[in-house]
């Protein structure tokens, strides 16, 4: 009963936490939009949600990633946490790419929509390439990377599941590496559809950078698509 408490406690914490940061990074959008200030920030909020959660992050970064370059990051995704986890670990300044029901939650989503973030909206192919040029703008104009969870949404079990060919496509179409990122732990602190949080470890794994090369066809994109994916399984199974 106390940690079922304690738990409430600390989720209800976060939530304030959230909503007074959001709102000072909307309103410091106006007037930065280099968004120093955001990416500066975000990793801040990041460790405070971690933080208050009670978790502890451990970080292992492949040494043939150069922090100096710009990549594609793509993640697996199984809580909530995940974001906060891999805004403060990144070691490149990113810009996560966000699904636009996320832009119609006040304060959150307002920031979300002013900032360098990215929204996803897969409904038409002419929205889709709208996506991919913003992301190609981002990265080649003000060397900011992109984050994405190629899963599509949140596994229910904690496996990395299957990824979505949409989501992949605009990490096949940037032409920048992809970097596989594995988080691992991350549905034991915070399980999808629950909102108790229970205090452990989550450990993010960023492998090294993997190639596009050239996408000739379908086939290549799969190829490509499972290729990232079995990094990050296999990432998870040696945690």
């Amino acid at each position: 009963m106390i940690n079922m408490i304690t738990s409430y406690i600390r989720v209800a914490l976060i939530a304030v936490y959230l909503i007074l940061c959001s709102l000072t990074v909307f309103i410091t959008n106006v007037f930065d939009r280099q968004f120093r200030f955001y990416f500066w920030f975000s990793r801040i909020v990041g460790r405070g949600v971690i933080w208050l959660g009670g978790v502890k992050l451990k970080i292992e970064v492949d040494p043939a990633l150069d922090t100096s370059k710009t990549y594609v990051f793509v993640s697996n995704h199984s809580s909530l946490y995940d974001v906060p986890v891999i805004m403060a670990a990144v070691p490149t300044r990113a810009s996560i790419l966000f699904k636009k029901e996320l832009a119609k939650i006040p304060i959150f989503g307002w920031q979300l929509v002013t900032g360098p973030y990215i929204l996803a909206d897969r409904q038409s192919p002419d929205k889709a390439m709208k996506t991919i040029e913003k992301a190609k703008t981002l990265m080649s104009k003000k060397n900011v990377s992109v984050i994405l969870f190629a899963e599509g949404t949140r596994s229910k079990t904690g496996e990395v599941q299957p990824f979505k060919r949409g989501a992949f496509y605009l990490a096949s179409r940037v032409n920048y590496p992809i970097v596989p990122v594995a988080i691992c732990g991350a549905e034991k602190i915070l399980t999808k559809g629950k909102m108790r949080l229970n205090p452990g470890t989550i450990t993010i794994k960023f492998a090294a950078p993997v190639e596009v090369g050239m996408i000739q066809n379908k086939q290549d994109e799969l190829d490509l698509m499972e290729k990232v994916r079995q990094i990050i399984i296999n990432n998870r199974k040696e945690n």
